[in-house]
């Protein structure tokens, strides 16, 4: 037993509790901004795949061999971003031409859909690693990267 009037010595505490606060707060907010930071990465790189896939798909010279150039650009735009072996799908549409994009005064819209993983974090019950889904949409008249034929110089 202490004898009355005796203190414990606490000197060093609160430097020892600081510090554990610190790394438990410290170490969730490091990963929220490098998730952040990644997040919006994919979000560049998807923004940027959906232009280049609507340009490439635009300067085909006909719809099967734009949407093999279109998905080519796409997957490069995600390569150039960092994020080259995420999962990429492009979905091209037209219109009022569905059929044959490349006639008259057609309008591409391009989606590209993709995912980035999550930095840091576990394969959890065996289903994959978490993931955040991004899109882009990007729409182009097909005469917008096309010369005309009849135009004079």
């Amino acid at each position: 037993m202490r004898a009355p009037g005796r203190r414990r010595d606490e000197r060093g505490s609160a430097l020892v509790e600081l510090s554990w606060l610190g790394i438990l707060l410290l170490v969730p907010m490091l990963w929220i901004v490098v998730s952040v930071f990644e997040v919006q990465r994919g979000a560049f790189a998807v923004s940027g795949a959906a232009r280049a896939a609507g340009r490439a798909y635009a300067l085909a010279p006909d719809d099967a061999t734009g949407s093999a150039r279109a998905l080519a650009a796409a997957r490069q735009a995600l390569e150039d971003q960092g994020i080259g072996g995420a999962a990429l799908d492009v979905h091209i549409t037209c219109a009022p031409y569905p059929h044959d994009c490349h006639s008259g005064t057609s309008v591409i819209t391009v989606v590209v859909e993709s995912s980035v993983d999550l930095p840091l974090m576990p394969d959890i019950l065996g289903g994959g690693a978490p993931s955040f889904a991004l899109d882009s949409t990007h729409t182009v008249p097909i005469g917008q990267y096309q010369e005309a034929a009849d135009a004079a110089p």
